[in-house]
């Protein structure tokens, strides 16, 4: 239980002051981040718009629905992966927080450098593996297995690009530590 600000969630929707690359990255992310949101919602809500849709001509006209639901999917796989990148910069991931109170603040620096460290590796591993899986998709052909058959190249890069922007994201965070540049 938590009670006041965390001091590793105080600057929640900040991005790096500074002049450097890093700070400047960071920045450019949060421009981008900002813009990917807003397609996010967009798609969030086409999948519900679509499921809906899906529910009622089923239920009422009897109709098939062989592309709703892979749409839908397809959707939220998107917007998934791609506002990964908004979600780590905001640090609105879900975190263990039993040590923040009882370190000290440059304790909780460090904690939280290795969590962003430990993170990108796992991250740059999934990233990597979902390069090969949109490229072996899109060189094979593939597609999924419904009547509509839609290439699986595209959820699959969606889930890449996604994974690489939150690459980016993490690495700046790792640098700005060693750059001076300050989070307000």
């Amino acid at each position: 239980m938590s009670h006041g600000p965390l001091p590793d969630r105080d600057d929640r929707a900040s991005v790096a002051a500074g002049n450097g690359p890093a700070a400047a990255i960071d920045r450019g992310l949060a421009v981008l981040n900002s813009i990917i949101v807003v397609f996010a919602a967009i798609a969030l809500v086409a999948a519900c718009i679509i499921l809906s849709y899906s529910v009622l001509s089923r239920a009422l006209f009897k109709a098939a629905n062989y592309w709703q639901d892979e749409a839908a999917v397809f959707l939220l796989v998107g917007a998934t992966f791609m506002t990964a990148a908004y979600v780590q910069q905001n640090r609105g991931h879900i975190g263990i927080e039993a040590f923040v109170g009882l370190l000290s603040p440059f304790a909780n620096k460090v904690r939280l450098w290795l969590v962003d460290a430990a993170t990108f590796l796992f991250c740059a591993f999934f990233t990597w593996k979902s390069w090969t899986l949109a490229h072996e998709a899109y060189v094979d052909g593939q597609v999924s297995n419904s009547m509509w058959s839609p290439p699986l190249a595209i959820p699959y890069a969606l889930m890449a690009l996604g994974m690489s922007l939150l690459c980016l994201q993490i690495l700046v965070q790792l640098a700005l530590p060693f750059t001076g540049a300050k989070r307000p």
